[in-house]
Order: structure tokens, then sequence, then C-alpha cells
């Protein structure tokens, strides 16, 4: 399952699922009109509360919701039940997730990118955070901030939480895993490096593009295999694989589960390969008509252009 937000003619944002390449089906209206033939009364208001027009609100409905999903999908598997869908190229996609109650970082997760930028590798996962404004939608512009020089790309495997998580054991951790997605953790190196701390650099407006879509764990069957890529204007800049990571999924889920209790629709970006900008030598850094495009294995590509704010 591939679940994505997408909208048509302007308008709001709805809830969906790729059926196919080449279509994609609008859940809340599929629901109402499963329900409806079914004979069951106030159908429409049934399937709003079951799938609402947010991804975190659409976790948060758990084993209902799911359920709901699952019949779904089997009956039209068999033929039985026609979802309401549209072609692909009539709709625009957005963030497959706009609204996570936490937005955790994980950085220095790749021994190569560690090196390259010159720290030592960690002994625990250094952790920061994003903030919601941050989140982008495909194909919208990533805006250098007002001062910055130095903006920088950094592909990254994102996690989205479906379940309440606290005290989790490693090898349990990715059984509260939902689904995967792919991230632009998008720095603005100079305002990273003001301070110590991180923060600034990261949690500004536009630097978290994410999509296309969330992958459920059915698609992604093992995390730690994945190719992570990186082009700038058609160039390969990064070129990594998820099994090199210093802290796995389950290590990461554990550490964090041990600090915080990790609700659904929380979204882990969870460290990137080397061949960032800043690292180069010469520094490459991203400038307005610049294009980025990131590729993650079994997840798409995200594809932004850069322009000043």
């Amino acid at each position: 399952m591939k679940i994505v937000r997408f909208s048509q003619n302007g308008h709001s944002p709805r809830l969906g699922c790729f059926m196919g390449q080449d279509r994609v089906v609008d859940l809340e209206a599929s629901c109402a009109a499963w329900l409806s033939a079914k004979g069951v009364v106030r159908s429409a208001a049934i399937a709003a509360a079951l799938f609402p027009q947010s991804t975190r609100g659409f976790l948060e409905g758990g084993s209902a919701t799911q359920d709901m999903l699952g019949a779904m999908v089997d009956a039209t598997k068999a033929g039985k039940f026609e979802p309401v869908s549209h072609a692909v190229n009539t709709v625009r996609l957005h963030a497959p997730i706009n609204d996570p109650g936490k937005f955790i970082c994980i950085g220095l997760n790749y021994k190569d990118h560690a090196a390259e930028t010159g720290a030592a590798v960690p002994k625990e996962p250094p952790v920061f955070p994003k903030w919601n404004n941050a989140i982008l939608d495909p194909g919208e512009p990533i805006l250098r901030p007002r001062g910055e020089k130095t903006l920088d790309w950094e592909v990254e495997l994102g996690v989205v939480i479906g379940k309440t998580a606290r005290f989790v054991p490693r090898d349990r951790a990715l059984d509260y895993i939902y689904g995967y997605t792919i991230i632009n953790d998008a720095s603005a190196r100079d305002f990273q490096f003001h301070t110590s701390q991180w923060g600034p650099g990261k949690m500004g407006d536009t630097l978290a593009p994410v999509g296309p879509y969330i992958a459920d764990r059915s698609e992604i069957p093992d995390p730690h295999v994945l190719d992570v890529k990186t082009w700038v204007n058609g160039t390969l800049m990064q070129n990594g694989n998820t099994k090199n990571f210093i802290f796995d999924l389950g290590y990461i889920i554990q550490y964090l589960t041990n600090i915080m209790t990790l609700s659904p629709g929380d979204l882990i970006s969870t460290g990137t390969p080397a061949g960032v900008g800043f690292s180069r030598k010469p520094p490459v850094t991203l400038q307005p008509g610049d294009v980025c495009k990131l590729e993650i294995t079994g997840l798409g590509t995200l594809e932004n252009p850069v322009k000043d704010a």
C-alpha cells in the first residue's frame, strides 16, 4: 500500500492510495460508497471519521481504519468493488504527511558522512528536531533563507510510526513502523553552524521536502538494504545504502522510546550518507534555479527546485 495526499483543481488535499501505477484512490469517498452500498446509515459521516484528510488522523484510527481499508482492498482485488479513483496525471501530489506530532531527525548515521564532515563516529544517535513548517510538497521550491549562502541537500529514509511506542525492545521495533518515505533534510549550513546547536539550519520553512508517498511495511520488507541517492541538476551527488547505517532502525526506535513516547504519525528522518555539498572540495551549494532529485529503492523519487525566499 502506498499512501498519498492529493488534490484536484485547487481543492484541499485528500487522503488516498495508489491503485497500480496510474490511479489514485480517494479513501474517504471510496469508504462512503462501500458503506452506502451495504445500506449503512450515515455512511458519509462514518467514512469521514475512518479516513480523515490527515495522515496522522488516519494512523490514529488504528485497527478500525486498517480493517476497513483491508476489506475494501480485498473486495477490489476480487472484482466486487470499484473504488472512487482518479488518473494520476489529473491530481497534484502533496507531502504524504504534513502533520506529524513529532518530527525527529538523526544526525551522523553513516560512517562515510561522519568522516566527510570531520566528526567522530557517535556512540549514541545525535537527535534534533525539525518542525512541521519545514515540510514541503514534491515539486514545490525549497526556499533559501535570506542571508544563507551554503544551502545543502541530504537524502534520508523517513520512518512513519504506526502505533504508540514506549520502551520498545530493539528486536520488536519494526513492528511499530507503519511505513517509509523520502525526506530531503535540506540544511542551511551558515545558520546551522552559528552555534553548536544545529537547529537554526534545519528548522527553516520548506527545508524538509517529503514524498512522494508512504510505502507501508509490506512494500519494504527490509529497510536496511535500500539505495539512497541524490542528483543536483542531473549530477549524482549521493549514492549510499541503508545497510551502512551506524544505528539501525531497531536501535533508533529503542533509543527514542526510552526517552519519549512515539505516537502514530510521528516522523523520523534517519540520517544521510556521504556526498553532501559543504564537505566537497571545493564546496558545492544549492543556488536558485537548481533542482534536487532524491531516490530511495521502492519509494520513488522526490524532486524540488530551489529559489530565494
